[in-house]
């Protein structure tokens, strides 16, 4: 047999692979996973928006840490890290075969899926390490690493330069977000002739509600970077926590945090909406 439909017949077999059910069930999975994060972050910021929440950060590392406390928690733990783990495996498989739809094999969609894939891959990474025992890996405070990592890029040549245009980015791409979510862009990811006209339109809510609101916090903390870049003060970067708390220190006071809060909740609920009827 010749080795150039040796070759084919490999990617055909691995590209089918890639769209069959077994990814696919990993990648709903990681769907629930990631919904269980957003859940537990936005049920965090809702109690430091009224109290100070119990010692918690209201980011990843202080949802990891309130799962572990959770009965059988270190089981919880790893069943999160391998949900996770479906989710990086599934970006994966997007960044060789291209995503569901007419335009998923464009190379900017391949380079985003395989970003997405690393991102999910070091969560996972961290869950895992988390319930071997290794407790500042996954509940690591991100407002200390925030600050932490660009100290250091204020030390590269040019490094106050590459912290604003990561703080931009970060910036441009919350109001990407949010306005995908305003304008239902989520709709061609999810199989909506499938649901019951009730449950689409909690999906809408959740989609519209859950995705702005995520929006607005990397926008933020965007923002926060894009100034500590300009000003040259690495200490006014700030993690997700210390990002949640700015929206209490408005002049809405602690209602705005809530209202972000259970709109990160929504987007929790949202992804456990994509685990059932996202086009995989």
């Amino acid at each position: 047999m010749h080795l150039p439909s040796m070759t084919a017949r490999g990617k055909g077999q691995a590209r089918r692979a890639a769209k069959g059910r077994t990814v696919a069930a990993v990648a709903r999975a990681g769907f629930v996973g990631r919904g269980v994060i957003y859940l537990l972050i936005g049920a965090l910021a809702l109690r430091i928006a009224f109290s100070d929440g119990g010692g918690r950060q209201a980011d990843r590392g202080g949802a990891v840490a309130e799962l572990a406390d959770r009965p059988f928690g270190n089981v919880l733990l790893w069943l999160l890290g391998i949900a996770l783990a479906g989710m990086a495996l599934w970006r994966l498989s997007e960044a060789f075969f291209g995503q569901a739809g007419p335009d998923g094999d464009k190379p900017g969609k391949r380079a985003l899926s395989g970003a997405r894939c690393l991102f999910y891959c070091f969560v996972s990474y961290s869950v895992l390490a988390y319930a071997t025992g290794d407790e500042g890996s996954g509940s690591g405070s991100s407002d200390r690493q925030t600050k932490d990592v660009t100290a250091k890029a204020f030390d590269w040549p040019g490094g106050r330069w590459i912290v604003a245009a990561a703080g931009a980015a970060v910036l441009v791409a919350g109001i990407w977000i949010a306005g995908r979510a305003l304008l239902r862009k989520f709709h061609k990811r999810l199989r909506i002739s499938e649901m019951p006209r009730r449950v689409r339109r909690i999906v809408d809510v959740l989609g519209v509600f859950g995705g702005m609101a995520r929006g607005a916090v990397f926008a933020v903390a965007g923002g926060f970077a894009l100034v500590a870049a300009l000003r040259h003060k690495p200490g006014e970067a700030k993690g997700i926590d210390n990002t949640l708390r700015s929206f209490a220190d408005t002049g809405a006071g602690p209602w705005l945090l809530a209202l972000i809060a259970f709109g990160l909740a929504a987007f929790g609920l949202f992804s456990w909406a994509n685990a059932r009827w996202r086009k995989l």
